[in-house]
């Protein structure tokens, strides 16, 4: 009788090989099907980094706006954002480093700048890296000076993430 209960218990000591295998199969079988899901997380989040950055320019953009009609400014004049001077056109941020870059509190090390200037209609592009950008195109006006009269358009913003 001893004999018998010290081989039962010999048997139920572990796992199988055939055992083994089957969850090393198993395994390999859900992670086939889940690596797929998690494997290009880095464009998602290239993406919505630059979802993000337009969501930040068009509201640095707006708010600019407001504190230029609020203040009773002229469209050219520059207006003060969180002790920063924001250069203004057409009643909205300039496209460079002392518009909307300086108003949308825009590093360099995230983005990186390109073109620009202080008229409207001028373009700034922000680069995260090829095919990935945000465009920022100031406002337009009519008149000679940019800075009287009726604004024509105002800016925009293009997001480019095919390839991201």
């Amino acid at each position: 009788m001893r004999a018998m209960t010290a081989i039962a218990a010999r048997k139920e000591k572990g796992f199988t090989l055939i055992e083994l295998v089957m969850v090393i199969v198993i395994l390999g079988i859900l992670a086939a099907f889940a690596l797929p899901r998690f494997a290009d997380l880095g464009g998602d989040a290239r993406e919505s980094s630059l979802q993000g950055l337009a969501g930040a320019i068009k509201s640095a953009a707006s708010i600019a706006h407001s504190a230029q009609l609020a203040g009773g400014s002229a469209l050219g004049a520059s207006v003060e954002l969180e002790s920063a001077d924001i250069t203004m056109v057409n009643g909205y941020p300039t496209a460079d480093s002392a518009g909307i870059v300086a108003a949308a509190n825009i590093d360099s090390n995230d983005y990186t700048p390109s073109g620009g200037g202080s008229d409207g209609g001028d373009t700034i592009t922000f680069t995260l890296q090829a095919n990935c950008t945000v465009q920022y195109q100031a406002a337009t006006n009519s008149a000679s000076d940019n800075t009287a009269g009726s604004v024509d358009a105002i800016y925009s913003v293009t997001v480019t993430d095919t390839g991201c």
